[in-house]
């Protein structure tokens, strides 16, 4: 299980390069990866955080592509993407 809350988006690559070996070697069954949605950035914004949160960094618009076109090889991959709706103003 990987979380990737605001690296830069290679980290993406490196975790399902790393979950495609794994599981390669049949020392994992599937990956997870825990991450935000890109809808977050709104709230960012809203916080005055937004440029801390850029669009280089690692979220699901980036995620996304690479899993379509297949960086995960033949692992199964379970994606979670922490959204706006969970975002609890105190």
């Amino acid at each position: 299980m990987e979380v990737e809350w605001n690296n830069k988006d290679p980290f993406h690559d490196r975790d399902l390069n790393n979950f495609r070996l794994l599981f390669d070697v049949q020392v994992i069954d599937v990956g997870v990866i825990i991450t935000r949605s890109s809808e977050l950035q709104k709230v960012f914004n809203a916080l005055g955080r937004g440029p801390s949160f850029g669009n280089s960094t690692t979220h699901m618009g980036k995620l996304l592509p690479r899993l379509r076109g297949g960086s995960g090889g033949g692992c199964p991959i379970v994606v979670f993407g922490i959204g706006r709706k969970l975002y609890l103003e105190d």
